[in-house]
């Protein structure tokens, strides 16, 4: 990857999947977009690439040694922004040593049943916006005279 062309959460957007190129000085001072010059770093020396998810997350163990567990250590890099809801089910349980296998080498096949993976939206624009909730249309619905206020006796 070159490093000129780093892809990364643009500032003040809340939007997922909106990215811009950033410079190498902007990346020094950017801790926020997730990807490091440390972690970059520890990750060329150390790391070996299991594999990617749907949404571009690349995800790693690490080639040499153990870390502090006795096991080796496991870690993603964010395509876009550092939002740990972007990494699926399937990827949380190896991330967390649930299960020994990565993805890429299971045969899994999803139940007919199962959703794909969204991460969490909120803070945009799809955020879930339920009836009566005063960000969903503007206007308290009416009250359907089922509500009692409590009465001290």
């Amino acid at each position: 990857m070159d490093i000129n062309s780093y892809e990364c959460h643009k500032p003040g957007s809340r939007e997922p999947g909106e990215t811009a190129r950033m410079g190498i000085l902007s990346e020094i001072f950017s801790w926020w977009g997730g990807n490091t010059w440390s972690n970059r770093l520890y990750t060329a020396l150390r790391g070996k690439l299991v594999g990617t998810d749907a949404a571009g997350n690349r995800y790693y163990v690490q080639s040499k040694g153990v870390g502090p567990l006795g096991v080796p250590r496991r870690w993603v890099i964010y395509r876009n922004m550092a939002e740990a809801s972007q990494v699926s089910p399937e990827w949380h349980g190896w991330l967390h040593f649930t299960v020994d296998t990565p993805p890429t080498e299971d045969q899994y096949t999803p139940r007919p049943w199962q959703k794909p993976h969204r991460m969490n939206m909120t803070g945009t624009a799809e955020a879930l916006r339920p009836s009566g909730s005063i960000l969903s249309s503007g206007h308290r619905p009416k009250a359907t005279g089922d509500y009692k206020p409590w009465q001290p006796r």
